[in-house]
């Protein structure tokens, strides 16, 4: 199967159990891997035959920044749930990790692994 890449994604969050936490946004940065075929794109040349990966972004964004989570797991998952509504993917393999959340570390995190078959109705 063919992946697409998203590397350091990063958007502003409120996200943790503290109070510090719940008052001010931190950095959260993403790393995701999409299941998706990519022959109909590659044979046409033309986006709408793509996965659209900057609109993906962008939605992920937005998401992560409105929102205000306790738990990245929550967080993690929330971003897979909203990936597999408005793409066509067939698995999602996203690592989210929170940079400033620990001191003496480089960065705390998950990661998740979802298929489609999980999501559906």
């Amino acid at each position: 199967m063919d992946q697409i890449l998203i590397e350091q994604l990063t958007a502003q969050a409120i996200i943790g159990i503290h109070d510090w936490e719940r008052k001010n946004k931190q950095p959260v940065v993403l790393d995701i891997t999409l299941e998706h075929s990519i022959a109909a794109a590659a044979q046409s040349d033309a986006i709408e035959d793509a996965l659209d990966y900057q609109q993906l972004c962008e939605l992920l964004t937005e998401h992560i920044e409105t929102s205000s989570y306790h738990l990245i797991e929550t967080l993690a998952d929330s971003c897979a749930q909203l990936i597999f509504r408005h793409f066509s993917v067939d698995c999602i393999d996203l690592k989210l990790r929170k940079p400033e959340a620990i001191e003496n570390t480089s960065t705390v995190g998950v990661r998740i692994v979802r298929t489609a078959a999980q999501y559906a109705s």
